[in-house]
């Protein structure tokens, strides 16, 4: 069989993924999932909307279950019109022969499977291009690159994102040296974040993140800055007398650093679980930081001699 007309001629069959695809690519990354000629559905509260943290599908394309024996031969043979503007030199006997191999198999248990890859690793298309267009593949099996739940996991996983932090300091706009500098989050909404993928009617996987902890480096060495910790999941917003447990005591002014400022990151810890644990993965947490400059000057103090 020409290989580059039934892949354009099933690419046909190929352009509705059959439902709503989620998108956890972040610009600047280089990993993330994105997906062509797919029946996979991404939904969930963590699909988008955040930022992800470059995790990578360990394999760029695979086969998908598709039609059944009947469905195929309808949708091959409504194509008619396209290949033969793909083929100006073909006949009807030769079009007949490309039918066949899809009219043999209508009576008979299994369907087709078909190839789909993650487009947004730059090896999805050339992995793509290496497989069969049309696989048919017996009841209760899988074929070679088929799919597997353990794959529908890591494209749960690839597509998460969790909500980029924002910054809250009391005082704000500048600090001073030994004076308590208060750490907290805004912005982080719903603490849970989930993603499932799924083919529908075939198989189904979800992985979720939940906000536990967040950690500060105060942009230099221990002995210009204390930092403490005890944060929660989302740090201690600013309470006039209350006990200073999340933050950064700065014990030197920033004038000598670069741009006369540290720069402070607060970075948020998502472990992820796979629900009902359907694959025995352990994935480590997501984590995404955020930073802030900080102007930490020196209160200083004139002694009058009377």
């Amino acid at each position: 069989m020409n290989r580059l007309l039934s892949a354009a001629v099933t690419g046909l069959l190929l352009l509705d993924p059959g439902g709503p695809r989620g998108d956890g690519f972040q610009d600047g990354r280089t990993a993330g999932v994105r997906l062509e000629n797919s029946k996979i559905v991404i939904t969930g509260n963590g699909a988008k909307g955040g930022k992800g943290d470059g995790y990578q599908l360990k394999r760029p394309c695979w086969y998908e279950p598709g039609p059944d024996a009947a469905e195929m031969f309808k949708t091959q043979e409504d194509v008619r019109a396209y290949w033969f503007r793909m083929n100006p030199n073909g006949t009807e006997e030769r079009f007949q022969a490309f039918l066949k191999q899809f009219k043999d198999k209508i009576g008979q248990p299994g369907r087709w499977w078909t190839p789909a890859y993650n487009e947004a690793d730059a090896r999805g298309r050339a992995c793509w291009g290496g497989l069969d267009q049309f696989v048919w593949v017996p009841p209760g099996t899988t074929p070679p690159a088929g799919i597997t739940l353990a794959e529908l996991v890591e494209i749960a996983r690839a597509a998460l994102t969790v909500p980029e932090p924002q910054v809250k300091l009391n005082p704000d706009a500048k600090s001073y040296v030994n004076l308590p500098t208060w750490v907290w989050l805004g912005g982080v909404g719903t603490p849970t974040r989930s993603v499932t993928a799924s083919i529908p009617g075939v198989m189904s996987a979800t992985v979720t993140a939940s906000l536990q902890d967040i950690k500060i480096d105060a942009g230099t060495s221990s002995d210009r800055a204390e930092v403490r910790e005890d944060c929660g999941t989302s740090g201690r917003p600013y309470q006039k007398g209350g006990e200073f447990t999340c933050g950064v005591r700065y014990l030197r002014a920033s004038v000598d650093q670069p741009r006369e400022v540290y720069v402070l990151t607060v970075t948020t810890v998502w472990p992820v679980e796979v629900e009902d644990d359907v694959v025995p993965f352990a994935y480590d947490p997501v984590e995404v930081g955020a930073t802030r400059d900080v102007p930490v000057g020196e209160v200083q103090s004139t002694v009058r001699r009377r």
